[in-house]
């Protein structure tokens, strides 16, 4: 495996401002934040995306991801929200290959953009990507 840079911060050989740290995770301040008080929630298991996480992985995430948020929001960086996001792959913009979640905190007038063409689709087209996912889940 190529050194991955989240592994060498799990392993504390590599320089992070650590905000949050337990058996299953690292949370640190992300070097490139969108906003002050950015978090990267890091699991202590290496997994490149979702697919190879598993099930046991992610609850301590989201449970990590939540104290960070309630501390963001307490903190006297006075976000006024929180926006959670997690890149799986490439074409979604993954571009560290050990899965992590941002937790970014928002601010009024802060200039992040979350761009998209939210485009409405109708209940018929609604219905048949829905049967081709329950297919999948399956």
């Amino acid at each position: 495996m190529e050194s991955c840079v989240f592994c060498e911060i799990v392993a504390g050989r590599a320089e992070a401002s650590v905000v949050h740290g337990d058996d299953d995770v690292v949370a640190v301040l992300d070097h490139r934040p969108a906003t002050p008080g950015h978090v990267l929630v890091i699991p202590r298991v290496h997994a490149a995306g979702l697919a190879e996480a598993g099930d046991a992985v992610g609850a301590p995430i989201w449970r990590a991801a939540r104290r960070v948020a309630a501390a963001l929001r307490a903190s006297g960086l006075r976000c006024e929200g929180v926006r959670l996001s997690l890149a799986d792959g490439e074409g979604a913009g993954q571009d560290v290959f050990h899965l992590h979640l941002h937790v970014v905190p928002r601010y009024r007038g802060d200039g992040v953009v979350v761009s998209a063409e939210w485009r409405r689709r109708s209940r018929e087209q609604l219905d048949r990507d829905a049967a081709l996912i329950r297919a999948a889940l399956a």
